[in-house]
């Protein structure tokens, strides 16, 4: 690590060390939610720049937290895992994102609003068993964006991956989901729900009854929504 070091020998020192330096406990989320490709953690930090992200790594590895390691299913493509020091350091994210949770307050929250790392973390927690056996796909569209960032499509078949497309991918849309991407960010985080945001006139689902009428079942919430805020008190 290139930091200096605090010179203390309490182990809160000494691990803050390694994980207080920018953007590491945001990596660290994502390696922990799962994301094993370069490619996979660049879409979970979007605005973090490629080469930072190379460095943290190596930083990671260096202090015995993540290893490369040669992908089972892809001869060739390299993975990054979570050692099982990494591994322990688990509920201290999940800690941390209940602590943000419960202290923020909800206006402060969605002051940052990123519709690639909101449909990506949708697309990571949705739960394809309300949808029918079959795919599906589902069209999200936020009017006020700019054109390269309006619509995006989650796509849903049977015994696969959920896959999210930033451009048309060309099958019969099963549902049309309009709204603001605030709505939308507020509906993830369980500041809101998909019942009131449609009673609100903020959410218009268009296409497959069934499936709309599941879509608070189905929808990939944020792993912290069923957290209360406390800020306010």
């Amino acid at each position: 690590m290139t930091q200096a070091s605090y010179g203390q020998f309490c182990p809160v020192a000494m691990a803050a060390e390694v994980l207080c330096t920018r953007w590491t406990v945001v990596l660290l989320r994502e390696l922990v939610a799962g994301s094993t490709r370069f490619n996979d953690l660049r879409r979970g930090v979007p605005r973090m720049s490629p080469a930072l992200l190379v460095k943290r790594l190596r930083d990671l590895e260096e202090a015995g937290i993540v290893r490369r390691v040669a992908s089972r299913t892809e001869p060739g493509i390299l993975e990054y895992q979570l050692t099982p020091a990494g591994r322990e350091l688990k509920p201290v994210i999940e800690a941390i994102g209940i602590w943000g949770q419960h202290w923020f307050e909800a206006d402060v929250s969605l002051q940052h609003l990123d519709p690639s790392l909101l449909m990506w973390d949708m697309r990571r927690n949705l739960d394809p068993t309300p949808l029918p056996p079959r795919r599906s796909v589902i069209h999200f569209l936020y009017p006020e964006l700019p054109a390269a960032r309006r619509q995006w499509w989650l796509l849903v078949e049977p015994g696969a991956e959920v896959d999210l497309c930033p451009v048309d991918p060309g099958f019969d849309v099963d549902l049309y989901v309009t709204t603001d991407l605030r709505t939308m960010t507020a509906i993830w985080m369980g500041l809101t729900t998909v019942s009131k945001a449609m009673s609100d006139g903020k959410l218009v689902l268009t296409g497959d009854r069934q499936i709309a009428s599941r879509m608070q079942t189905w929808l990939g919430l944020s792993p912290f929504a069923a957290e209360k805020k406390l800020a306010s008190a």
